[in-house]
């Protein structure tokens, strides 16, 4: 029995109607969430450290090489239902989260890599300089202290769930919210199966589920609602604000659904927070170089 199925059984043996079950666990979503390993604990990837590159492939951005952020193995991770990662091989993270605040989305700034299982690889050799590499506003090394990562899996809900509050949804997720009369119980049965034990605040990388809103920043789904519609100002079409807002909030609720948060992860600084998003069908294709990253402000 799948997390879902078993999220089905529960909720139907609790009474609640079988198609209300089903329109919740609709945006129900199970994560990858990693931390640093102790001992006894299966690694699953590193933070930090070298990556082991194919052999004679250069360190990501050439020129200007991109900060190593971690990578996992994929054979290692636990399988999240509803999340089409690779079945094994590596991805690795880079991001310099500095550049990236400053432009979105950048390919130059950030790079996933996906090395498939077979390649022959080789931990990489330091880019040359890297002592005197930091970034522009703290002092922060080029190279991360190495930390081996554990996981498990992890349920997460949509916001306008957890918070009970669609007042700025689209309209189909605030029709949703009044046809789901047993929202309460449905959530209680979530927490009953997989309680929180405070893992989510320790996370140190966190693949699937939902975007996190973190600090001052918009959340990435926003931005891009947002830069859509403005694409169709400049292209001319003249909206007014209350349409503009609309559209917004209907390109959200689409591109909730569309993208997935392939990775999430607090930088070394403590003012940004980094954010990789793909869509699931390039996910499914292993289309890696088109994933957009999106760094926030924590503050």
């Amino acid at each position: 029995m799948d997390r879902y199925e078993q999220f089905r059984s529960a909720a139907i043996d609790r009474g609640i109607p079988e198609d209300e079950v089903g329109r919740f666990a609709e945006h129900l979503r199970f994560a990858v969430w990693a931390w640093p390993g102790e001992d006894g604990e299966e690694p699953v990837g590193q933070m930090g450290g070298l990556p082991r590159l194919p052999v004679g492939e250069e360190w990501p951005g050439g020129g200007y090489p991109l900060p190593f952020i971690g990578s996992v193995d994929c054979a290692a991770l636990p399988r999240a239902e509803g999340l089409g990662l690779p079945a094994d091989g590596s991805l690795l993270f880079f991001l310099h989260h500095e550049e990236d605040m400053d432009e979105h989305p950048s390919p130059a700034n950030s790079r996933v890599l996906y090395v498939p299982a077979g390649t022959e690889t080789e931990v990489a050799a330091p880019p040359p300089d890297h002592d005197s590499r930091t970034f522009f506003c703290e002092e922060i090394p080029f190279l991360i202290p190495e930390q081996r990562i554990t996981a498990r899996v992890r349920p997460e809900l949509s916001d306008w769930i957890e918070d009970r509050d669609s007042q700025f949804a689209a309209e189909d997720v605030k029709q949703l919210v009044d046809e789901l009369k047993h929202i309460d119980q449905l959530c209680g049965v979530v927490g009953e199966l997989w309680p929180e034990e405070g893992d989510r605040y320790r996370s140190t990388l966190q693949i699937g589920g939902y975007c996190r809103n973190v600090g001052s920043s918009d959340d990435p789904h926003s931005q891009m609602s947002f830069d859509s519609v403005q694409n169709r100002r400049a292209a001319g079409t003249d909206l007014s604000a209350d349409e503009r807002r609309r559209l917004q909030r209907e390109e959200q609720h689409r591109l909730v659904r569309e993208w997935l948060p392939l990775a999430q992860f607090p930088t070394q600084s403590d003012v940004y927070y980094g954010c990789f998003l793909l869509r699931a069908e390039d996910l499914a294709e292993k289309r890696f170089d088109q994933m957009r990253s999106y760094t926030m402000f924590t503050e």
